[in-house]
């Protein structure tokens, strides 16, 4: 592979000897460097040349680093900002991450991350957070990054703006907030995210805040040295050493305790973790990406989320629609998702929804999302038997119906059912009455219905996958598939006798 082109950098800071020393550190790492020592050189320097990064203080003699953000921004220039900030200014580093900046650094700059900063300015896998085999150059967008971004179906205003989003935060390195109900998508908007940024090909690390013990958070979360604790027999690497060089994605981050909101916190500003037992911390790379189907404003108001953590994360905030705000995708997202079922499953041809069904399922509100719309797919193709799904096959009862045309919410009067409840064979049938209370969390409880469901029909065939599949219309794949997404294990008696392909 040919050696990177050599990258032109603009370094602006007052102060001489800082200046020799950034200039000398990216010169050995084989960057043409440029310096100004206040605002009115560096914009005569950009007046004459373009330059792949603008690495500045913020505070400068005759005015602020702010100014030259704005001028980048103005002049659609597409040099890669990074500012340098007094320690302990969250404000400043924030708003100039909202202006537009890649990235920021505090002082006193520690130069090792400030080779990886400026390295992931340039679209290069940093040199100490290089991983095996991972290219010096940008990488194009792994497979897995690009599936995310086809899975983000839709021509619908609220979708295009998504779109637009992403590609907008995907250009730096601040903290993205994605809010959005159960089911909508937030990690598939993350990992567009990663994969259209300067980290795509780099590790992208998801974590589901809400699923780890409390007692564990900061073992998992920071890793931990051997003899740490009772169990500890050898050092171990956490999340964010995992995500090191990439992206490290937080989802319910509102579960989160206070506690662990606090420590989250110091990594955040520091850039580095203490793993238990250690003395020392170490320094971490990551672009940090966070998720939450909770009003966060909120939880702060009761005290419930630390306002400094939402500040921080809360940068660039990005919303996800919900199906019934969006329900002009939903012919495509149906296309979509039954061409990735059927060849998940093996069927051929590919089975469509009839017109009579896709008007069915247009009057539905769909409380659970795209997540729930998913598995009513899944269960319709394995229902209809054939390539033509009908209105019959969805079993979506007319009681779960809207009566004013696509995207209407169901009438008052109209309890709101769960799937497993009110689907034939899946909670044996039976309608929720009106006066049953509403769950906290549908796509929880959604899954605990069907979580339940599986367990029952596994342990009435000894464990064995393939016969409990059949009694629920569900082929061995499908079985595996909800078994691993609901953290279903074979049961020790039975095992896994007599599955098949």
């Amino acid at each position: 592979m040919s050696p990177p082109s050599r990258s032109s950098i603009l370094v602006v800071d007052d102060e001489p000897d800082l200046r020799t020393l950034y200039e000398l550190t990216l010169l050995r790492d084989g960057h043409d460097v440029e310096t100004a020592g206040s605002v009115a050189e560096a914009l005569a320097h950009l007046s004459d040349k373009r330059y792949q990064a603008l690495i500045t203080d913020l505070r400068l003699p005759d005015g602020s680093g702010m100014e030259l953000l704005k001028r980048l921004e103005l002049d659609g220039r597409s040099e890669r900002a990074i500012v340098i900030t007094a320690f302990g200014s969250a404000e400043s580093a924030v708003e100039a991450l909202k202006a537009g900046a890649f990235d920021y650094l505090t002082k006193p700059v520690d130069l090792r991350q400030f080779r990886a900063v400026v390295a992931s300015a340039l679209g290069r896998a940093s040199l100490p957070a290089r991983r095996e085999g991972a290219a010096a150059d940008a990488a194009p967008m792994g497979a897995e990054g690009a599936s995310a971004t086809r899975r983000l179906v839709g021509a619908s205003v609220a979708m295009q703006s998504v779109r637009a989003m992403i590609d907008k935060v995907s250009r730096s390195m601040a903290p993205v907030l994605i809010q959005g109900e159960s089911g909508t998508g937030k990690e598939l908007v993350a990992r567009a995210v990663h994969a259209q940024g300067a980290r795509t090909g780099l590790p992208f690390v998801a974590v589901n805040c809400g699923a780890i013990p409390e007692s564990l958070l900061e073992a998992e979360f920071f890793g931990y040295r051997k003899g740490a604790f009772t169990g500890a027999m050898e050092d171990r690497a956490g999340f964010f050493q995992a995500a090191d060089g990439g992206t490290l994605f937080l989802d319910e981050i509102g579960e989160l305790p206070l506690a662990m909101q606090s420590k989250l916190l110091r990594v955040v500003q520091e850039r580095s973790v203490r793993p238990v037992g250690a003395t020392a911390e170490v320094p971490v790379n990551v672009r940090l990406l966070s998720a939450t189907h909770k009003d966060l404003a909120a939880e702060v108001q009761a005290a419930r989320f630390r306002q400094d953590l939402y500040y921080r994360l809360n940068v660039i905030p990005i919303r996800v629609p919900p199906l019934r705000e969006r329900i002009e995708d939903l012919q495509s997202i149906c296309d979509a998702l039954l061409d990735r079922i059927a060849r998940d499953a093996g069927v051929h041809p590919v089975p469509r929804l009839s017109e009579l069904a896709r008007a069915h399922l247009a009057r539905y509100a769909f409380p659970g999302n795209v997540r729930e719309l998913e598995n009513l797919l899944h269960r319709a193709v394995a229902m209809a038997g054939g390539e033509l799904i009908d209105r019959a096959d969805l079993g979506l009862p007319d009681e779960l119906l809207g009566d004013a045309g696509a995207g209407s919410a169901p009438a008052a009067n109209v309890p709101t059912l769960s799937l497993g409840d009110a689907l034939p064979g899946f909670g044996g049938g039976a309608i929720v009455p009106a006066e049953a209370p509403l769950p906290n969390d549908l796509a929880s409880y959604l899954d605990q219905v069907e979580r339940d469901i599986l367990v029952r029909a596994l342990e009435s065939h000894r464990f064995n996958r393939t016969a409990a599949g059949a009694s629920l219309s569900l082929s061995l794949r499908q079985m595996r598939y909800r078994m691993a997404r609901l953290g279903i294990q074979a049961g020790d008696g039975g095992g896994d006798r007599g599955d098949a392909e």
